[in-house]
């Protein structure tokens, strides 16, 4: 695994500077911690804001910032403005990357960066990511992936370096708890964003709340369940969820995974085979 790491570190060497698309999740920490140890001022780390993007991503970022000093700045991002994004398609993804991206391109070309980077690892390289589609139209490079680095690696990597990113839960933007169709909209993302802070506030390390209408759709980990499995804490969800905007309150008794708003693209693909 060393060797791997070592790998990243000769692949960023030879990139000479780069904009690492930095989000605070696990492995686009890892790699701006890399990118900064071998690159130093070559490296800047760019974190996108919008509505999607979790405010305890944000803090976690932000801390790692002042702990690790990252050559660092924020910007805009501008999905919701894209009515393709809004409408909620299953590569919704795409929009929002080509989005970002494209910005991170025109940073790196005013500025002098030779490339874009982002946290892809190769697990990802399996599964359904629409957002890899506008990474390679627009010549993104993926370092973890080209080193050979799975998300398994990246965590016990992140550990020998220190990052308390090592164990976090995997992320993904908030329009993610949004099912296919229904379109996206600032407020559905605030009543999500504000939801998981509840769970997190109450102790949850590993959930999801999905947006289903009226519905939020609560997924806790397995290993977490049984701690929200009593009716004091139920009434607390539901007075506190309903002062959200929710009308009801439902715990996902199949627990949180990830992808779960993918299943439904599972059994559609499946019963048209």
């Amino acid at each position: 695994m060393l060797h791997k790491q070592d790998r990243l570190r000769s692949i960023l060497r030879d990139l000479e500077s780069c904009i690492v698309a930095f989000s605070g999740g696990v492995d686009s920490s890892y790699l701006a911690l890399i990118a900064h140890q071998e690159l130093g001022q070559r490296a800047l780390a760019v974190t996108a804001e919008s509505p999607s993007y979790p405010s305890h991503q944000r803090n976690i970022a932000i801390d790692l910032v002042g702990r690790y000093g990252f050559r660092h700045e924020f910007i805009m991002s501008d999905e919701m403005e894209d009515a393709d994004y809004v409408r909620n398609p299953s590569n919704r993804c795409y929009f929002c990357k080509h989005e970002l991206y494209t910005k991170l391109q025109r940073m790196a070309d005013g500025r002098g960066f030779r490339y874009v980077v982002d946290g892809n690892n190769l697990d990802d390289t399996a599964d359904f990511r629409p957002g890899r589609q506008a990474g390679r139209e627009l010549q993104i490079r993926s370092p973890l992936i080209e080193a050979g680095l799975t998300k398994q690696d990246i965590r016990e990597l992140s550990r020998l370096q220190g990052l308390s990113t090592w164990n976090l839960p995997a992320s993904a933007c908030l329009s993610s708890r949004i099912p296919y169709g229904s379109p996206v909209t600032a407020e559905k993302l605030r009543m999500i964003d504000q939801g998981e802070e509840i769970m997190r506030g109450l102790g949850f390390h590993q959930c999801r709340v999905r947006h289903h209408g009226d519905v939020a759709r609560i997924e806790i980990a397995r290993a977490e369940l049984p701690r929200a499995l009593t009716i004091e804490l139920f009434d607390h969800l539901s007075r506190e969820f309903k002062k959200l905007g929710f009308r009801f309150v439902a715990l996902d008794v199949d627990g949180y995974r990830t992808g779960a708003l993918n299943e439904a693209l599972t059994q559609i693909t499946t019963r048209f085979q």
